[in-house]
């Protein structure tokens, strides 16, 4: 093995590192930070006090970390679980004390076959252990969204309403 590439990626030590698609990086590291890395750069990254307000860096860390490709999911030291969407890291989900002490791994359940039979119809599933001993699955429900050809109707819609009261406000305009 030879090493390709080296670069700091935070202040102390590295608590877990996760391999996302696209060549990403994921890391969770002692400086209370989850950064997402491109090669050597920065590509995007979750600091505490600015992902939940009001709650102290010193209070949290993040400390186990694994990208699905579409979701990343994370667990903290003091047993908390949160699901993000990966290119973003805008959460999803969140649990907070979904253990009783330090979260130690999180794994994605992976959409084969058997683990579709565990998804139902959620969008995704994470498992999560902890130091108190106990594994936990936490089921992303499926976000709604409209069909296109509702969206294509509401557009048509917007249209004729416009050129409508443009008529009206303009009689002779069309």
């Amino acid at each position: 093995m030879k090493k390709t590439l080296e670069f700091k990626a935070h202040d102390g030590e590295i608590e877990d590192i996760a391999l996302g698609p696209d060549n990403k990086v994921v890391t969770a590291g002692r400086d209370f930070q989850c950064c997402v890395w491109q090669q050597d750069q920065l590509v995007t990254g979750l600091r505490w006090h600015e992902n939940l307000p009001g709650i102290p860096d010193k209070a949290y860390r993040y400390q186990a970390c694994r990208d699905s490709g579409t979701f990343l999911g994370l667990g903290t030291v003091t047993g908390s679980v949160a699901i993000h969407i990966a290119f973003s890291l805008q959460r999803l989900y969140y649990v907070k004390e979904a253990h009783g002490i330090v979260v130690t791994d999180v794994a994605f359940v992976p959409e084969s076959r058997p683990g579709q039979e565990l998804l139902g119809g959620h969008e995704a599933a994470l498992l999560s252990v902890a130091v108190d001993s106990r594994c936990k699955l936490h089921l992303l429900p499926a976000r709604r969204s409209l069909p296109v050809w509702l969206l294509l109707l509401l557009c048509a819609g917007l249209i004729v309403a416009a050129i409508l009261l443009l008529q009206l406000a303009f009689p002779g305009f069309l």
